[in-house]
């Protein structure tokens, strides 16, 4: 009872300093470098320098009105010092004249906790602050010099790479390194001579580097890329078109509904326009695909017009087309810019090629948009892990796939599949479907789909993977909003981290496609 009375009579306050702690602040610093002979500690005056030019990056704790811990830190250009700096050197030799308001990167000059509070998670909390202050000035990194102060005790057997190595693999403890690699710093190189007197790290520094992920190298503006975007999906009903400008209304009323929702994407299913072939029913279904596919430049220009008017973003699902003689199954991504990109169905199921005669496709190929690089594999396609993978590796953040299933077994294929792509890939991933059924077109009498939206699976995602789906076999629309920062957390901060832990020393994919 006597240890719950003490935890319920904490206080514990994170703030910046202010030039009345520096008594406090002095008798914690003294507490903390104890071990180091010969330390030298900062005075009134630095403190009070420091606390005027760059108040929000001097913060400490405070438990039961205590200077518990403190950390340091200025803004600078790092260019104009690159990695083989000393303290002096990056601090203007201790005049912080080196402090620019308009540098890279939040530089750490102190940092530490008095002995009686280590165990509290204090220097954590100092750290968070620290990564706080880094993405609000929109820094690309925080960088520090780490002194190394158990490699005396090692000097003599171990170089400083090889102690690194050690405290990495956790063969040794260094109070100090072994806490900044915890904290997601990771090593740049080893620095000589950067603190002169350091007697315990024998001069030698570890220089010390965390990446901001949220930073944006070109300063916000009106066209800069969005965090949270908005998808829209088409649950196409099939249903029979006496002509193309009926084709067209129903294509642009759902154009229409989606972009009423400010989406900024909006993906069709996989031969959508299968309705058309109605008409060549007394033609075989290769014949008919064929007469379809040449309407297909019709419909991207259509795209194209609706793209620009409703600004929007539009992925077109897939037609048949024509090249040289060869059937393609190919969609086009018309961005609201005006502009257009085709891209390729690859791999072509046994019915597509049997029933049509289609061919696939050689290029494998992100696309860049308004609002980062998106995939686009067309159904089939989506079942062959290697495909999102290669996408995934040229930066890859949304993968759209259009389909069409007949079967409820074909369409738990695509979905699965399109789940295992967002879990292993770390993207979203957004399908969509045609339902209802064609009884007077040759292999595409019934339809079978339920679209929807999936996230890796971690903590910041839906618990099972699925940000929304529609209602099965009901034509509808689905609106959901994705979020590319926490894409950014999960690639470094994740529970697991399946890009970055790859064993690219065993295996690797090649992309061989034609560019």
């Amino acid at each position: 009872m006597e240890n719950e009375t003490k935890n319920e009579d904490l206080k514990i306050e994170l703030r910046t300093l202010t030039k009345d702690d520096y008594l406090g602040l002095k008798f914690s610093m003294v507490e903390a470098y104890s071990e180091w002979e010969g330390a030298s500690f900062w005075d009134e005056t630095h403190i009070s320098q420091l606390v005027e030019i760059f108040p929000e990056g001097q913060i400490c704790i405070l438990v039961n009105g205590n200077i518990a811990g403190c950390a340091l830190s200025l803004i600078v250009d790092y260019d104009k010092f690159g990695d083989n700096h000393t303290y002096a050197q990056i601090t203007g030799n201790y005049t912080f004249s080196t402090h620019n308001t308009k540098g890279d990167v939040l530089y750490g000059i102190d940092f530490f906790v008095h002995p009686e509070y280590r165990g509290m998670r204090i220097g954590r909390r100092l750290y968070d602050a620290r990564k706080e202050i880094c993405e609000r000035h929109n820094l690309r990194a925080i960088i520090a010099g780490g002194r190394i102060p158990k490699y005396k005790d090692y000097a003599d057997k171990l170089t400083p790479k090889a102690y690194l190595e050690k405290v990495k693999g956790k063969e040794i403890h260094d109070p100090t390194l072994s806490f900044q690699l915890a904290n997601d710093f990771h090593v740049r190189k080893i620095l000589k001579g950067y603190l002169p007197g350091d007697t315990q790290s024998l001069e030698y520094a570890s220089l010390l580097e965390w990446n901001n992920i949220y930073y944006n190298e070109e300063a916000a503006h009106i066209n800069s890329k969005k965090s949270i975007i908005r998808l829209g999906l088409v649950q196409w009903q099939m249903r029979p078109f006496p002509n193309m400008e009926s084709l067209y209304e129903q294509i642009e009323f759902f154009v229409d509904v989606v972009s009423d929702y400010q989406s900024d994407f909006i993906l069709f299913p996989e031969l959508f326009n299968a309705p058309l072939m109605a008409a060549y029913n007394h033609l075989s279904g290769a014949d008919a695909m064929r007469e379809i596919a040449k309407s297909t430049a019709l419909l991207r220009d259509k795209f194209m017009e609706y793209a620009i008017s409703y600004n929007i973003n539009i992925i077109t699902g897939s037609m048949p087309y024509l090249e040289n003689g060869v059937l393609l199954n190919v969609g086009y991504l018309c961005r609201r810019d005006g502009s257009y990109e085709m891209y390729r169905k690859i791999h072509l199921t046994p019915a597509e090629k049997s029933a049509w005669g289609m061919v696939g496709g050689d290029a494998i190929t992100t696309y860049d948009t308004d609002c980062g690089k998106i995939g686009i594999l067309i159904c089939y396609d989506v079942e062959f892990p290697e495909l999102p993978r290669l996408l995934a590796e040229q930066g890859m953040q949304i993968l759209f796939v259009p389909f069409m299933t007949d079967t409820q077994n074909g369409y738990t294929r695509v979905r699965s599949c399109a789940q295992a792509r967002a879990i292993e890939n770390e993207c979203y991933v957004a399908i969509a479907g045609s339902v209802g059924n064609l009884p007077k077109v040759h292999n595409m009498d019934i339809q079978y789909a339920q679209s929807a939206v999936f996230t890796p699976s971690d903590f910041s995602f839906p618990s099972n993977g699925i940000k929304a789906e529609a209602t099965p076999n009901t034509e509808t629309t689905l609106i959901a909003d994705v979020d590319i920062d926490l894409l950014k957390e999960l690639h470094s901060f994740g529970a697991v981290r399946n890009l970055k832990d790859r064993r690219l020393d065993i295996y690797k994919i090649v992309n061989k496609s034609k560019k």
